[in-house]
Order: C-alpha cells, then sequence, then structure tokens
C-alpha cells in the first residue's frame, strides 16, 4: 500500500470515528475530494456544508460529485434521476461561480491545484482565476445538457408512444377480422379511416425518432444508438403482432404505414368499385331470365356475354371462390337449361326417338349443373357470406333471408326437373329396346323373359331384328326394319316349321343373315343345331326394304349351315354348310326361292 492510499484510508477511519462525528475539517475532507473519493466523500461533505455555508470550494466539489454521479446513470432509463443530478451539480457550480474571487484563490490556493498550469509568458506554475472562471462556465453549461436530455426523452417517448398507438390500432383491426378476405370484403369507411390514422400515427414515429437522433447526436455520447429497420406485413393474421423494444440498438418495426396505404390502395381501387359491378351484372342476368320466361324464347346467344364478365380477377385475389359469382353460375346455368327447354320443343312432333332420347340427355345434364351449383350454394355459410358482400346483398336481394330463400326454390326446382327428366330418360331409353307393331311391342334385345311371346334370334343394331313368336305354342317367323320412331307396319311374319322350332327347341335353335351392298334386300336363316331325321331342318325367309316379305322357305341340309353369301348379279342365295370332318359344300336357291340344281 503506498502512502497516499495509507493516508486515505486513515482519514476515512477517522472520519468515522465517533469523535469526529461532531465536526468534520475540510482540510481532511480534501483529501478525499482531491483523491476523487467522490463516493466515500459525499456523506462527509454534505455534513460539512450544512455548517459551513462559505467554502466556495466546497461547492465546486459537491458539484463535481453530482455531475459524476449523473455521467453513470442511462440517459432513457434513468432520465429523471439524471437530469436532476444534473441540476443539483449547476446549483452547486453556481455557487462556487459566486463565491471564488481572486482573493478566495490567494488565500486557498492548495484546494485549486486542480487548475495549477505553467504560465506560457512567465513559465512559472501557479493558479488563474480566469482558469477556473472558464471551467465553471463550461461545467454551468450542464444546464444546457440537461435540457437537452429531457428533450431526447420526450422525443423518444413520443417516437414509442405513437408506434404503441399504432400497433393498437393494428391489433384492433386484426381481430375485428377472421382473415384477409373478410378484411377486405368488409371494409366500410371506419376502417379507412383507421388505416389512414395507423399511417400517420407511423409517419408521427418516424419523424419523432429522426428528431430523438438528431438530439442524440448533439448530445454525443447517450449509451444508445438505434437504427430503424422497417419490417414488411406479408400475412395479416400472423405478422404485426411481435412486441418491439425500442431500446434496443436493432430496432425492427413492423411497416404499418405500408400496410395500411397498400390495403387502402386495395380496397377503393379494386374492391369497391367491384361492389356495384356486381349488383348490375346480377340486374343484367335477371332481365333475361324474365326474357325467357315472359317470351318462351331461347336466351343462349347472350350467355357468352354475361360469361365474358365474370372474371373479376381482383375479387379473386382476395376471394378465389366469390358468393356472387357462384350466384351468377347458377343463374346462367338456369338459363341454359330453360333455352335448352326452349330450343328442344321442335322435337316434340319427331317420331325420331333418338332425337327425344339425346334431347333429354342434353336437358337432364344441364338441370344436374343447376342441381349441383344451388347445392354448393345452399351448402355455404350463407350469413357469414352475407357480411363480406353487403352491399351486394342488401341493393340486389334486400336481406340475406330473400337471398337464402332463391337458392332454396332453385334447389327445389332442380331436384324436382332432375327427377322429372331422369323419369323421361328411363321411358326413352326403354322405348328403345322395344319395336311397336301394333298391338305388340317386340323387344330389340335378346335377354327375354321365358314367357314372352317374342324371341330374338338377331337385333343388327338399329338395321333390322328377326325372331321367332309364338302363338298357342305354334312358332312363327318375324323380320321388321327398326326405324327411329320405334314403330313399324311393315309386314314381316313368315311361317316357320311347327315341329322344328318349338319352344322346347329354342336352345337349338340359331340365325345367319345377309343383305346386299344397297341395304334393300335382306336374307335370314333359322336352324337347328339339333338333326332331325340325320338332317338340320331350316327356315329362310327373303325381305324387301320396300315390298316386305319376298319368300320363305323350309330346307333340311346334309352339313350344319355355316354362311349366307347373297349374289347381286344373279340374285341367287347360296348356302355354305360344313361336316365334321371340315368339308364344305354349298346349296344355292334362285331368286324365288328354289334350290338350283
Amino acid at each position: 500500500m503506498n502512502s497516499s492510499a495509507r493516508w486515505i484510508t486513515f482519514l476515512l477511519i477517522t472520519l468515522c470515528s465517533p469523535c469526529f462525528s461532531q465536526k468534520v475539517k475540510y482540510k481532511d475532507l480534501f483529501v478525499l475530494l482531491n483523491a476523487k473519493q467522490f463516493e466515500n466523500a459525499e456523506p462527509f461533505l454534505k455534513k460539512y456544508l450544512r455548517v459551513n455555508t462559505d467554502n466556495p470550494n466546497a461547492y465546486l466539489f459537491m458539484g463535481m460529485i453530482y455531475q459524476d454521479r449523473s455521467v453513470k446513470l442511462d440517459y432513457l432509463k434513468q432520465t429523471r434521476e439524471l437530469v436532476t443530478l444534473i441540476d443539483s451539480a449547476v446549483y452547486f457550480y453556481d455557487k462556487a461561480s459566486k463565491g471564488i474571487t481572486e482573493r478566495e484563490l490567494s488565500r486557498n490556493d492548495e484546494y485549486y491545484q486542480m487548475y495549477n498550469r505553467r504560465d506560457l509568458r512567465t513559465g512559472k506554475f501557479g493558479v488563474k482565476f480566469s482558469d477556473v472562471q472558464l471551467d465553471l462556465e463550461n461545467r454551468l453549461r450542464l444546464k444546457e445538457r440537461g435540457t437537452q436530455i429531457l428533450t431526447l426523452k420526450a422525443q423518444f417517448l413520443a417516437a414509442e408512444n405513437c408506434y404503441k398507438r399504432t400497433e393498437i390500432l393494428f391489433d384492433k383491426i386484426q381481430k375485428a377480422y377472421s382473415g384477409q378476405k373478410e378484411f377486405f370484403l368488409r371494409a366500410d369507411d371506419q376502417l379507412i379511416s383507421d388505416l389512414g390514422r395507423m399511417a400517420q400515427l407511423y409517419d408521427s414515429c418516424h419523424m419523432n425518432f429522426n428528431d430523438y437522433k438528431a438530439t442524440s447526436q448533439a448530445l454525443g455520447k447517450t449509451g444508445y444508438n438505434q437504427d430503424l429497420d422497417p419490417e414488411e406485413i406479408k400475412d395479416f393474421k400472423k405478422d404485426g403482432t411481435a412486441l418491439v423494444d425500442f431500446y434496443k440498438d436493432d430496432l425492427r418495426l413492423w411497416d404499418y404505414k405500408r400496410w395500411a396505404l397498400s390495403s387502402t390502395a386495395t380496397i377503393e381501387n379494386e374492391i369497391n368499385p367491384l361492389k356495384d359491378q356486381l349488383v348490375a351484372l346480377d340486374v343484367d342476368i335477371n332481365k333475361i331470365q324474365q326474357k325467357l320466361k315472359k317470351d318462351s324464347v331461347s336466351v343462349r346467344e347472350e350467355i357468352p356475354g354475361l360469361l365474358s364478365r365474370f372474371s373479376f380477377p381482383a375479387l379473386r385475389k382476395v376471394d378465389p371462390q366469390p358468393m356472387p359469382l357462384k350466384i351468377f353460375e347458377m343463374k346462367v346455368s338456369e338459363l341454359e337449361y330453360g333455352s335448352q327447354i326452349v330450343e328442344d320443343r321442335s322435337l316434340r312432333d319427331s317420331l325420331n326417338v333418338d332425337l327425344h332420347l339425346r334431347a333429354v340427355r342434353r336437358e337432364l345434364a344441364l338441370v344436374k349443373k343447376v342441381d349441383s351449383l344451388s347445392g354448393l350454394l345452399a351448402g355455404r355459410n350463407l350469413d357469414e357470406e352475407a357480411e363480406n358482400y353487403k352491399h351486394f346483398v342488401t341493393n340486389a336481394y334486400g336481406t340475406p333471408a330473400v337471398l337464402k330463400s332463391q337458392i332454396k326454390s332453385t334447389k327445389e326446382f332442380a331436384m324436382r326437373e332432375v327427377a322429372r327428366k331422369e323419369s323421361e330418360l328411363k321411358r326413352k331409353n326403354e322405348s328403345l329396346r322395344w319395336l311397336v307393331i301394333a298391338p305388340d311391342s317386340i323387344p330389340l334385345f335378346m335377354e327375354v323373359l321365358p314367357a314372352s311371346r317374342f324371341k330374338p334370334m338377331i337385333v343388327e343394331g338399329g338395321k333390322f331384328t328377326a325372331g321367332l313368336q309364338y302363338a298357342d305354342s305354334l312358332a312363327k317367323g318375324y323380320f321388321y326394319f327398326i326405324s327411329s320412331s320405334r314403330k313399324s307396319d311393315t309386314k314381316g311374319a313368315f311361317p316357320v316349321d311347327h315341329a322344328v322350332f318349338k319352344k322346347r327347341n329354342l336352345p337349338f335353335a340359331k340365325s345367319l343373315s345377309t343383305q346386299d351392298e344397297k341395304a334393300q334386300v335382306y336374307f335370314i336363316m333359322f336352324y337347328s343345331e339339333a338333326k332331325i331325321k340325320d338332317k338340320f331342318p331350316a327356315t329362310i325367309a327373303k325381305i324387301h326394304r320396300a315390298d316386305g316379305l319376298m319368300w320363305s322357305v323350309n330346307y333340311s341340309f346334309d352339313q350344319s349351315p355355316e354362311q349366307l353369301i347373297f349374289s347381286p348379279d344373279t340374285a341367287e342365295l347360296s348356302v355354305r354348310t360344313k361336316n365334321a370332318a371340315g368339308e364344305v359344300l354349298g346349296i344355292v336357291f334362285d331368286k324365288n326361292g328354289k334350290v338350283v340344281k
């Protein structure tokens, strides 16, 4: 321990001893002050000054103590305490300034050795009154620094407060809407006002922060050097809520102004103009619907023009499945169905069953679309949707209840029409399976019931059918052309061998057919795979499209018939047969059904 430290320790012990508690000697206290042991000296200096009010040097050191304590405090977190210490320091510096004179310096120069310096003119060391005055003048400027620190804190708090008010406003908006879609679609004048207020508050935050930075630079070292780092709000429901610590150097703020201005622009320039457009489009669709119902005319040509107005890209960006557009789609599907019904009226007098069938299929597909679209709408939360599209619902329908009622009515209508068209389609499809030969109906399918009087042997697409019919168990052959109306007055019946083609022998009955290239002459053969008297019995019939049955003949073949071949040049029919050994023979019938020898 050096001598100075030992002396200071001694003084501390002495000053703290009970005997010293009665009176503090300044010369002893000065040792601590001169050694800048301010923390230890402060309580004794205060005690000294309570008794001695005429020592300017003591005032000077008291000011230094307060100034020394002030520089250790945080400019932003301990502002009031810091400024109080500065004010106290200035107070004591002022008292010291008033008490320090040339006489004071000459009488107590040992207390002012901190100002001792060499005179450049004389070369001698000494304490000059002017040096002391200049130092006190500089120390008294702490008053200005105290004011600046108060300004610094006020500017900081103003910036922080503006940002927090912006945070509160954003939080209010964020909680008011369940998502970005609702935020844009439900935007009103109050929201626009709040967004404008947000932008203003954020601007005020930046301006106050810039003033704070300027004051901070003027003060010099404050212990803080924040820089604003604005962060974009990309997700309305997730971003913008993280708390910001203004005391950190890396000050990451949510860019509320950019978000507010962008949102305002979207609402005012993209969303709001769409509101009247949606109402106008609904009105135009309603007019076309009235034209269809009132005039009973097809409006198909007007539908493409309506569909071209369905794009609304700005709306779809906010709401990929906008409720008004789904309503428009439902209404247009009604227009398509109604127009198809009108257009298909011209087919009522047609006897072509295929045309009727295609018409019913078209109509069924269209009304199923109406049913599907109305069902999807009915399944949506229309009360919630009505809030999103309040302007549209109010101006186009009056109330959500009216809108829901219309969707329900459309759904019920579509369900009835689907059931009706499906029933009609079933009847039309069933009618295609029968050929009406008054008073009978001939099946155009092979799998008939055992009790059926008709047993089709050939059903050639939509061209002709041939088979066996039974009355009182007696067989008769038939051949009929299949017309588009599924009706025929052709006399296509012809006799067959009753004994061969009894009902119980049907499992052995087979058929062959051929025709000419112009589809005017047809040949039908019914034969039995079961031999009778060692031969294969058969019935052959020739039918002309215009004249009906030309002839029919029964004939027994030595071998099983394999193929019919018609020669238009000779009008002869060849019947190719084949035996078990694979030998092929031919039997020729002339144009009148006689066997050619």
